[in-house]
């Protein structure tokens, strides 16, 4: 029998991850299983174009990115959802699937939920996508959720 008892869910509140919000709250809710919300704040050295020269963000900036974050992520899953239930709310500043992998580890996830906006082309090659480089390094199940498609939730 499968035991699900810890759920991940990255989100960068973009309309991909809320279609595997979807996903994460009817698992969550078919296994009783605790919801753990994570999202990113993007390495800003890491997207710098000339690794010898990172953009300098003042940390006002990064803390209103943080606060304005963690006021939307209040909002994930929506409050009608989440009464009663056990949900961890968590941001890390890093490289997204390093951070999201990390976090797994740390705590013990049992799958990951993350959705995909299905990149391709030129686009696809020079980013990568997320989702990918998750499932090549996670420490568990993942399930990724292409907006479009056969949906079963």
């Amino acid at each position: 029998m499968i035991s699900i008892k810890k759920i991940l869910f990255p989100t960068d509140l973009s309309e991909a991850a809320a279609e595997a919000q979807q996903y994460a709250c009817a698992m969550a809710d078919q296994f009783g299983a605790e919801l753990h919300v994570l999202s990113i704040i993007q390495d800003v050295a890491m997207m710098s174009p000339d690794p010898n020269m990172p953009w300098v963000v003042p940390a006002s900036s990064l803390d209103e990115v943080r606060k304005s974050l963690e006021v939307s992520l209040l909002q994930v899953p929506d409050a009608e959802w989440s009464a009663g239930k056990t949900i961890h709310r968590v941001i890390r500043t890093g490289v997204p699937y390093v951070e999201i992998d990390k976090y797994a580890q740390e705590q013990g996830i049992d799958v990951i939920i993350v959705g995909t906006v299905g990149r391709s082309g030129l686009t696809h090659f020079l980013l990568g996508s997320t989702a990918e480089k998750i499932v090549r390094k996670a420490p568990c199940p993942v399930l990724v959720v292409h907006p479009k498609g056969h949906q079963f939730v």
